[in-house]
């Protein structure tokens, strides 16, 4: 077998429209809606592709169980997108007034990455190559 690329990336959201606008802000664009199943496709340029599932509870307490609680369950804690500098996207998260959870942090290979959260608390990484 021979494996290529991640096809795309499943996030469990409580509300389309919230997740969409939050995700244009990142460069994702619809390219599929089907209401029946539950599930938005968008795609960004640089050709990655997030479904988002909207079945996910939507109580006042939301917390995103794998990164909240001191109890650690198994699961995906985060996915990481790499850009070309770290500098840029803190700018850019500061102008749209997006929080950095964390960061900018160099890590023990040189890269560089800084934190943010999506609406249902799902947790994307922002990392820069070392610099040579």
């Amino acid at each position: 077998m021979n494996i290529n690329k991640i096809d795309h990336i499943g996030i469990r959201v409580t509300d389309f429209e919230r997740a969409k606008h939050f995700y244009a802000q990142l460069g994702f664009t619809p390219i599929r809606e089907d209401l029946k199943e539950r599930v938005i496709a968008l795609s960004h340029p640089c050709g990655i592709t997030v479904n988002f599932l909207n079945s996910a509870n939507n109580n006042s307490d939301i917390k995103n169980v794998l990164m909240d609680v001191s109890e650690k369950y198994t699961g995906y804690t985060h996915y990481a997108l790499h850009v070309d500098s770290i500098d840029e996207a803190q700018r850019f998260f500061e102008t749209h007034g997006i929080t950095i959870t964390e960061g900018p942090v160099t890590f023990g290979n040189g890269k560089t990455s800084l934190f943010v959260r999506d609406p249902d608390y799902n947790v994307i990484e922002f990392t820069q190559n070392a610099k040579a």
